[in-house]
């Protein structure tokens, strides 16, 4: 990273940033707001638009540890408030730390759907101006855009302010930290449509909710394929190539042996709720159900029951648990593991199926025969583990594919624009670390 990016210095986090962020995050966040920092000074840019902003974890390290004027933007009014509610905690920390220098820079937040690139541009532009309307007028430093067209900035209105501002500090950096499916897509777009955004660093997510043209028949605004030499190879990806690019070989590779047959029985459970699906509520297929993090609740139970399982039986008390959906009689000679209604791992997938359920908002009835459809799909849980590796060692062709195809767009603009690929997290904390970085020569 220090070859491509000469001088960079990565600051750690201190604890008043860092408040409510797991390792994932915190790592995430203190490379990439040291990058940004870094794109920043190279470009001679002022501010920065940290696209699809969240809870504003990176605005806000950028703000406060790195000093750039940062615009928040992301659909979710829960976000911004949560962002602005936090840069003020942070911000009383830093003032009483800190008195000689009170006017510390604080995020401002936006709210608004980014529907298109034309759609980032006007509002990336807009209120960079209105930010400095509001700086050299001491107004505050919040502002909310709705959903309603009518309170969508306009390119009309975005020109006029612009051209009744000094142009020094008009440029910008786009930054997204895994912004969602077409968002980043759009920020390519944006990067290339208008002269002001002066570089942009945008880590990509969610592949499997990209538009892809050639399925949904859209428009060029399409978020796959986008560059000339990918729509010549006419690859057709959909959702299923597309879910796999989101897979993570490495988190694969430094699992336990145990806690990789737990991840294989929970895409069983998966499969074989499908049958569930499929039998009693039909109607729901339809609509291509997720279920959310179900299986990821499901593996933490199993290892806390393993845990208690294990200190149950080093303690010699008795009691009875529920390990790997298995009924077992802990004593101090050991543990007598007895099978439940003919099968391993039943209680496991009525528990799966329950939760499953009850977030498609279904009904479970003790009519619905669970026992029936599990006996049905055991006999094929042993080949999910080769299935599914099978799977997961093209995820990383697919996701490549799809970042040339981003990486060929940039360089299909000419010699006005140097766009290159780097990974710069660790793939087993942040499994999608590949940063698409473009600048203005």
């Amino acid at each position: 990273m220090h070859q491509m990016l000469p001088n960079l210095h990565v600051a750690s986090l201190g604890t008043v940033l860092a408040q409510g962020m797991n390792l994932k995050k915190k790592h995430e966040v203190e490379i990439l707001a040291a990058v940004v920092s870094w794109i920043v000074h190279d470009s001679g840019a002022e501010t920065i638009i940290d696209v699809g902003s969240g809870q504003g974890y990176l605005a806000q390290a950028l703000s406060f540890q790195y000093q750039h004027p940062v615009i928040a933007i992301d659909a979710s009014l829960h976000h911004a408030n949560v962002t602005n509610a936090r840069a003020e905690r942070i911000k009383k920390h830093y003032a009483a730390k800190n008195s000689a220098s009170p006017h510390l820079k604080v995020p401002r937040t936006i709210t608004c759907n980014i529907l298109s690139s034309e759609a980032l541009t006007d509002l990336s532009i807009t209120s960079l101006c209105e930010d400095n309307t509001e700086e050299s007028t001491g107004r505050g430093n919040k502002s909310e855009f709705g959903d309603s067209e009518s309170s969508k900035p306009s390119v009309a209105k975005a020109i006029n302010l612009y051209n009744k501002q000094p142009h020094s500090g008009a440029f910008f950096v786009l930054a997204g930290l895994h912004a969602c499916g077409d968002l980043s897509v759009n920020m390519l777009r944006s990067f290339v449509g208008c002269e002001h955004v002066r570089a942009l660093i945008g880590i990509g997510c969610c592949y499997n909710l990209l538009s892809e043209d050639c399925l949904e028949k859209t428009d060029n605004s399409c978020g796959f394929p986008i560059s000339n030499a990918a729509k010549l190879s006419s690859l057709v990806l959909g959702k299923n190539a597309r879910d796999l690019a989101c897979q993570s070989a490495e988190r694969w590779r430094i699992l336990t042996a145990d806690a990789a047959l737990q991840n294989f029985d929970v895409h069983a459970f998966r499969a074989a709720f499908q049958l569930v699906l499929d039998k009693y509520f039909p109607e729901i297929l339809v609509s291509s159900p997720s279920i959310g993090r179900q299986g990821k609740a499901l593996r933490r139970q199993q290892c806390r029951r393993h845990r208690e399982s294990e200190l149950c039986c080093k303690d010699g008390r008795c009691s009875f648990f529920e390990v790997s959906g298995k009924l077992s009689y802990s004593n101090a000679k050991g543990c007598q593991e007895f099978d439940v209604e003919g099968s391993n791992n039943y209680l496991l997938f009525k528990e799966f199926c329950k939760s499953g359920l009850t977030r498609l908002g279904c009904m479970f009835s003790e009519d619905i025969d669970l026992l029936e459809i599990w006996k049905e799909a055991q006999s094929y849980t042993e080949f999910i583990g080769p299935f599914w590796a099978l799977r997961a060692a093209l995820g990383p062709l697919v996701e490549s594919y799809i970042l040339l195809d981003r990486l060929l767009f940039l360089q299909e603009q000419g010699n006005s624009v140097e766009a290159f690929l780097f990974p710069i997290f660790d793939p087993t904390l942040s499994p999608r670390n590949i940063a698409v970085i473009a600048r203005r020569k």
